[in-house]
């Protein structure tokens, strides 16, 4: 069984579209590791980290890493480090680009003192060289002088000679490369046409060609079928339309590649799909890494559970986010297939038109301007047409919900026929991904079950003074996750400082049902002196409890009024404190005055009121650690002594979402353990605890 060690030229190209996704990102650091891997740490407003990891010895492989499987920051930078960070910190990542279909890529980074290319070679024994705009050799990893090309401080970086590259060639080129041969078919497309061995393989699977043929015996039909088998594997590529796969055996990975591999499913692999082949890439390096410390340190420890059950809830998130986009292309094809039907008239006109024009002999160019003409004219076909395609006789039109391209040739039915069963394909894949994701669960859940059995297994070999250990969750390398999701957690809420709990609603929906379900006579009744603003209900007795008379501290009133005022329309309107008034249940009524109307969410207060004056906002989210592990938030005298860890907020510029992004990163930042805070404090978790409106954090 061959593992993967170097990312091939095909590789490179499926994943140089998803690189320039990142465009944009800014520079932080640069590290060195040994003398073969270069780790850039950069940020994007949208994204948070990114962690782009350059490794040219063995492995050689290039692609953005999740945060958790990049190594810790060395010790003193080396020079070559730090003549990276003097020139691309604060720097723009401004491109991507492969050699050709050589193994080299060259990222562009612009900074206001000049530009600077980072150029890594994955072939042969590797390196990476740093130049300016000029192309002159900054600094290198390794120095290279050969006859035909220089790579040192000083020179001019030289790029090898361009290989020939099946990604663009024709059909005659093909048969040309294939014809120079004087091997069998599969050694000629590996060697001959660069696609090395697995591709080269593929490709005669695929075209029903045996492998061992010789090229003087290969037959017209052969070459046809080699190229159309060639043709149908680049196409998904170059048009960025990739379908990964992690490919394992006996529990080993053994490759990820960027569309399914008919080779690879023959040989009897396992297949995991991926949302992007960048994610499946660094999947599989991690696990070849951790599969490799496991080889050279086969001890008796604690497997790492927590590892491998992040690795399929990554997969499982991965998969899912397959599954929406599957959905959304689907869709989106069939809600195109509608338009034509639902503007039939207009497209049939288009189409008839350019059939006419065609059959005369009209040139595409021409065709384009008498449709721009015609649009100045007014005329609505001709002004519906917002593009003319004529390498691939096609015209696209503007249907109001959507840009549809049709093929005049096949007329308004067949063209929304193609589409319809675009979307059925997609879906197809969908339900694929579907069922991969239910093997998935079942891997998790035995993956689960097999720490349960080693937990109760070595529990009975502790000591009974454990629980009392003072641990440093912030450090600890693996912080276990016990979390149970309670009733009220879809409800806005918190404990107070003296334990007991405070529900608020997050809309009128909830207001209702928090008055009426979940308020006995004995709970106490917040609201802010605010338009919008939440039912707040300080509960004296826990929901599964009989209802009964609590003395309730003071501290704990405070608290529920903070958190009134803090969740209400005074947050969002920038101001610092409001008023907020205290009642029993019972002076609570959605009975109105006669003639008056209560709007939903909404009730009337009879009766006097308890005021809290001028209290302050303010909220503060954070991290649980024991008993139980998950994000919580509200007034920072209740949260801030019961968390590891917490950040304060106030009324500031910040929107919701982007607010909780920070907080999390915050958090990523201070465990150790950053997969224990993406499991348990995720950004859209953190956001739950996010008043409405703009916030900030206190130290800002």
């Amino acid at each position: 069984m061959d593992r993967k060690r170097a990312m091939t030229s095909v590789d490179l190209a499926a994943l140089v579209g998803e690189l320039r996704g990142y465009t944009g990102a800014v520079v932080d650091k640069a590290y060195l590791y040994g003398d073969d891997l270069v780790r850039l740490k950069m940020r994007d407003y949208e994204r948070g980290r990114i962690e782009l990891v350059l490794e040219v010895g063995d492995p050689k492989r290039a692609h953005v890493a999740a945060p958790e499987h990049v190594p810790d920051a060395p010790g003193r930078p080396p020079n070559f480090a730090m003549m990276l960070r003097n020139r691309i910190a604060g720097a723009n990542l401004e491109g991507v680009e492969q050699y050709g279909f050589d193994r080299i890529l060259t990222f562009r980074f612009e900074r206001e003192d000049g530009t600077t290319l980072l150029v890594a070679e994955l072939f042969g024994d590797g390196n990476v060289a740093v130049t300016n705009e000029d192309r002159e050799v900054v600094d290198c990893l390794d120095t290279v002088r050969l006859r035909s090309r220089t790579i040192a401080p000083g020179s001019q970086y030289g790029y090898p000679d361009e290989r020939f590259s099946p990604l663009d060639c024709g059909y005659g080129a093909f048969a040309a490369k294939m014809d120079d041969s004087d091997t069998d078919v599969v050694r000629t497309l590996a060697t001959q046409l660069n696609f090395g061995g697995l591709y080269a393989e593929e490709l005669c699977t695929r075209a029903g060609v045996e492998k061992t043929v010789d090229i003087d015996e290969a037959t017209e039909s052969q070459y046809e079928a080699l190229f159309g088998a060639l043709e149908r594997l680049r196409e998904p590529i170059l048009a960025g339309e990739t379908d990964p796969r992690l490919y394992e055996h006996d529990g080993d990975v053994v490759d990820a590649t960027p569309l399914p591999l008919e080779e690879h499913a023959d040989a009897g692999y396992e297949a995991t799909a991926f949302e992007s082949f960048n994610g499946a890439i660094d999947e599989y390096f991690h696990r070849l890494e951790q599969e490799a410390d496991a080889e050279s340190d086969p001890g008796s420890a604690r497997p790492d559970f927590e590892a491998e059950i992040e690795k399929y809830e990554r997969i499982i998130d991965q998969q899912r986010g397959a599954i929406e986009n599957f959905e959304e292309q689907a869709e989106a094809e069939q809600r195109k297939a509608e338009l034509l039907y639902g503007n039939y008239d207009l497209v049939d006109e288009v189409c008839s038109t350019v059939r006419a024009a065609r059959e005369d002999e009209v040139p595409w160019d021409d065709i384009e301007t008498r449709f721009e003409e015609g649009a100045e004219q007014g005329i609505p076909a001709a002004a519906a047409v917002v593009g003319v395609d004529a390498a691939e006789g096609t015209v696209t039109l503007d249907l109001g919900d959507a840009e549809v391209a049709v093929d005049p040739s096949m007329g308004v039915e067949k063209n929304a026929d193609r589409l319809y069963t675009e979307a059925k394909r997609v879906r197809e894949k969908k339900e694929g991904a579907q069922a991969a994701i239910a093997d998935t669960r079942e891997d998790l859940e035995a993956v689960e079950k097999r720490r349960e059995e080693w937990e109760a297994a070595d529990g009975n070999d502790e000591s009974e003074g454990d629980e009392n250990v003072e641990r440093d969750w912030l450090s600890m390398e693996s912080v276990p996750v016990r979390y149970d999701e309670k009733w009220y957690e879809r409800f806005r809420w918190f404990r107070t400082s003296d334990g007991f709990l405070v529900l608020g609603g997050r809309n009128a929906d909830q207001n209702e049902e928090l008055v009426k379900k979940y308020t006995e006579p004995s709970d106490r009744f917040f609201h802010a002196q605010a338009h919008g603003a939440p039912v707040t209900v300080l509960k004296a007795t826990e929901p599964d409890e009989p209802a009964r008379d609590v003395e309730i501290p003071d501290a704990s009133r405070e608290e529920a009024a903070q958190f009134a005022v803090s969740y209400s329309s005074v947050w969002k309107d920038g101001t610092f404190e409001g008023d907020v008034y205290e009642v029993d249940p019972d002076q609570v009524s959605k009975t109105p005055e006669s003639g008056e109307y209560i709007e939903k969410g909404s009730f009337v207060v009879r009766g006097d009121r308890d005021y809290y004056r001028d209290v302050s906002v303010g909220v503060a989210v954070g991290i649980k650690c024991e008993p139980d592990t998950r994000v919580v938030g509200g007034p920072p005298a209740a949260i801030e002594p019961r968390t590891e860890t917490s950040v304060r907020l106030e009324p500031g510029r910040y929107a919701q979402n982007d607010i909780a992004k920070r907080i999390y990163r915050t958090f990523r930042e201070r465990f150790t353990d950053t997969s224990f805070v993406r499991k348990v404090a995720s950004a859209d978790r953190v956001q739950e605890f996010c008043p409405a409106g703009g916030s900030r954090t206190v130290d800002d």
